[in-house]
């Protein structure tokens, strides 16, 4: 587990019963394909560290097409086809009053190095198998990275778009931190409200009230 700075928070969790389970799991499952490779599981927590994060966006599981999934939430790499979720993210975005011209790829390495935690809740899964490592221990691990966030840090940015990621809200005091919710920008449900949610505006908005730098939404191409 290579997670920086990260690891005097999270250290502790690699000798709970629950995690050495996990990994168990994930072992016995070596013989099956599952994205993304092994040195790229907690690739979120060393492109954003602890100190640098400002912004989350949460993610539900890895994308489980052959060479989609990289370790950050709705990212993929250079040379894959953009998801249809990752265009309507982008079509937000140029509809956002922020600078953003659209890349030809869905890379999010540029929003991650700023600060952006692009974490997934369960960070495995298995080709064309969606949700495939549901439910064995990756939702305890992530909780936790979001308790720790809400309790060790202040004025953040989480952004939870659908049902499964705005149950997470339970686990974010207000008091401390800023939530922006609304439907999964999925092509099933981003009419239903992702399109219209501002959220890129808004989260750079609240961090200037609260005295930090700006998102810089706009990806190299």
């Amino acid at each position: 587990m290579t997670i920086g700075d990260w690891s005097k928070y999270l250290s502790v969790e690699k000798e709970k019963e629950y995690f050495r389970n996990l990994y168990t799991f994930l072992n016995n499952r070596s013989t099956f394909d599952i994205y993304p490779q092994r040195g790229s599981w907690f690739k979120a927590f060393e492109y954003s560290s602890f100190t640098s994060t400002r912004v989350i966006i949460l993610g539900q599981d890895p994308y489980h097409g052959e060479g989609q999934a990289e370790g950050l939430s709705f990212s993929v790499p250079k040379g894959i086809t953009i998801p249809p979720s990752l265009r309507n993210i982008y079509k937000e975005l140029n509809s956002d009053e922020v600078d953003f011209s659209q890349p030809e790829h869905g890379n999010l390495v540029s929003w991650a190095q700023q600060g952006v935690l692009l974490l997934n809740s369960v960070l495995t899964v298995e080709k064309n198998s969606p949700a495939a490592h549901a439910n064995h221990g990756w939702e305890i691990f992530t909780d936790e990275v979001i308790r720790i966030l809400n309790d060790n840090k202040q004025h953040l940015v989480f952004i939870l778009w659908g049902a499964y990621a705005n149950k997470k809200s339970k686990l974010i005091d207000l008091d401390r931190h800023l939530i922006l919710s609304s439907a999964h920008p999925s092509p099933f449900s981003a009419h239903k409200g992702f399109f219209g949610c501002k959220h890129f505006s808004q989260a750079n908005k609240y961090l200037l009230s609260t005295k930090q730098q700006p998102i810089r939404w706009s990806i190299p191409k």
